[in-house]
């Protein structure tokens, strides 16, 4: 029986393979046509986010390069990353499972796509319309060497970048800083080799990212200038400055002092620390939670893990169980591109076939079903092969108890004795 398993997936790879057109292959495509841009890094204000937001927005050839680089350029924020790290890695970490319309698991096809990289990369580009709206994302066959032997073409899929992208007109731009575009949508390859998700009107929820990121870089950059200036008091010494001798000396004693912190000076000289400023920079701070506390909300629906000041064991949870919601509605929508969009690509392609419905099963409180078992299993005989599914165990057969042995008694035991 495995064997035949075996010459059966063989056969269908040797299959696919013939079906492989040669106009997907990773030497063309759109990935491969888009210009490398450099980019020098410059301080990003309002003004900036106004200026790409304007061009972005426009009634007639609108343009979206500006805000995009903004996005990537934001993104470097340690707190935002973890934010919307935290939220889409449970996603992408979720098992998912193929079945038929009927609800039947097709296992052979869930176990095919489930270690797949692009299956993965697919699923971001999916998720990654919640945070800038819009993705496009091309497959093509790549051709890998392994000792010096070419292997099986890999299906790859390659997020084109969202700079080169006009989602409202439906074209891509080689060279986001010229006017040379093509119609994507208007390609044959549209569909089943290019995969487009998202809403082309929206700007995602990193555009409401934009200024919290900026005040708060503002911040830092003010927190820490407090910090030089007021971090060392001033030092003033006093000494006739008509005295060139006298000043010079002064002056070289001032320059070593972090080396040497003790000098020799006249009767006429005074040294002193000058009185610092009485703020201690808790503007900045307060600002940078404030925009901490406003990115931890538009991502994860609350403030998690950061309020170490006021957090509870309580509040956490129910942070939690709100993040657990916005996870749920991350899985929908991948769940509904995968069989209004993907599913469909990949019958044309010849990578799946047959009637195939893609889904998460649905999430259960282990803790409290692990309670409600073993207070049934007292009761009840348990199916052992559901156990080892649902809670990871390794149970074998239920275990035997020795019975006792029976005591006999007799009159010779001494009983009455």
């Amino acid at each position: 029986m495995a064997n035949r398993k075996v010459r059966s997936i063989a056969r269908n790879k040797i299959e696919l393979a013939a079906k492989k057109p040669s106009a997907t292959s990773s030497s063309s495509g759109l990935v491969n046509q888009i210009m490398p841009v450099s980019m020098s890094r410059v301080r990003q204000d309002v003004l900036t986010w106004n200026t790409a937001l304007t061009m972005a927005r426009k009634a007639e050839n609108p343009r979206r390069h500006l805000l995009m680089n903004l996005y990537d350029e934001i993104f470097i924020d340690g707190l935002l990353r973890s934010q919307i790290s935290n939220r889409f890695l449970k996603s992408l970490s979720s098992n998912f499972i193929i079945s038929d319309k009927s609800g039947k698991i097709n296992e052979e096809v869930t176990n095919f796509l489930q270690d797949k990289i692009w299956v993965n990369e697919i699923n971001k580009a999916i998720l990654g319309t919640i945070t800038h709206a819009h993705s496009v994302v091309e497959l093509s066959w790549i051709q890998t060497q392994n000792n010096q032997a070419a292997t099986e073409p890999q299906l790859k899929a390659d997020l084109i970048k969202r700079q080169n992208i006009d989602p409202k007109a439906g074209l891509f731009f080689a060279d986001y800083r010229d006017d040379k575009s093509i119609a994507y949508r208007e390609m044959k390859e549209y569909g089943t080799w290019i995969l487009e998700f998202g809403n082309a009107d929206d700007l995602g929820l990193m555009n409401c990212a934009v200024p919290h990121v900026l005040f708060k870089r503002f911040a830092q950059s003010c927190w820490s200038e407090l910090c030089e200036i007021v971090g060392i008091p001033p030092r003033v010494m006093k000494t006739d400055t008509q005295n060139v001798s006298m000043l010079r000396r002064a002056e070289s004693m001032m320059k070593n002092m972090g080396a040497a912190a003790w000098f020799i000076i006249d009767d006429n000289e005074t040294f002193e620390w000058a009185e610092a400023t009485k703020t201690d920079g808790v503007v900045y701070q307060n600002l940078m939670t404030f925009c901490n506390n406003e990115l931890s909300m538009l991502f994860n629906g609350a403030v998690m893990g950061q309020d170490t000041k006021n957090g509870s064991r309580s509040k956490e949870t129910a942070m939690q169980e709100t993040l657990q919601t916005l996870v749920d509605s991350d899985l929908s929508l991948i769940e509904q591109y995968w069989n209004s969009t993907i599913i469909p690509a990949l019958i044309n392609i010849g990578i799946i076939s047959g009637e195939c419905v893609f889904s998460y099963p649905e999430t259960e409180d282990i803790a409290q079903l692990w309670t409600m078992t073993k207070e049934a299993m007292t009761d009840y005989e348990m199916n052992i092969e559901w156990m080892n599914t649902t809670f990871g165990f390794q149970i074998v057969k239920a275990k035997q108890i020795a019975a006792a042995p029976a005591t006999k008694l007799s009159l010779e035991d001494g009983f009455f004795v």
